[in-house]
């Protein structure tokens, strides 16, 4: 039987939901804890609330500092992904490969899945990821850096402020200070 556990953050409390000894399923915040509560009976109706097992309490470390600002992937974490369709496992595969800080396109997802044409179907399977933030749905963006949907709570909103915590670029375009030095030297006459 699947158990859950609600946790803080600085963006607010999530979840997580495993059975046995994998995740399989991952709640951003929601507008309170019962509607987060309820959302979870909905996706997860035969999960009780238990105090989270040692591999639980290390992802919630590695989720908290990632939401914090912290670059910290969390591709390493234990998940069941069993029952979701080999198409979306590829996609979600591929998701994980994304560093903190780093984005890449629905198109160029679907390129590196041999599917060029499957952009619109990678956005599809992203929007159904049990597992958000750990698999990083929310760095697949639409071509030109706009940043297609989002179906968590906050909607896109939601989106961009987890990408703004990872300060990830969203295009190729440098940034307003990006040719200016990262330190001036100091002078000799102020030796």
């Amino acid at each position: 039987m699947p158990s859950y556990c609600l946790f803080p953050t600085p963006i607010g409390r999530c979840a997580l939901v495993w059975r046995g000894d994998r995740i399989i399923g991952a709640q951003l915040p929601e507008l309170d804890e019962d509607t987060a509560r309820r959302r979870l009976a909905w996706r997860f109706p035969r999960a009780g609330e238990a105090p989270p097992l040692p591999f639980v309490e290390a992802a919630i470390t590695d989720i908290v500092a990632l939401l914090a600002g912290e670059a910290r992937g969390l591709s390493h974490l234990p998940l069941d992904l069993e029952a979701v369709p080999a198409f979306e496992r590829r996609v979600y595969e591929i998701a994980l490969s994304i560093p903190p800080g780093e984005t890449m396109t629905y198109g160029a997802v679907a390129a590196r899945l041999g599917q060029p044409g499957a952009a619109r179907a990678v956005g599809v399977a992203l929007g159904r990821n049990p597992v958000p933030i750990i698999v990083p749905c929310h760095r697949v963006l639409a071509a030109g850096g706009r940043t297609g949907g989002f179906s968590a709570e906050g909607g896109v909103e939601t989106k961009l402020r987890l990408l703004t915590l990872e300060k990830a670029r969203t295009d190729a375009s440098p940034g307003l200070f990006a040719a200016l030095p990262l330190a001036a030297r100091p002078s000799r006459a102020a030796e």
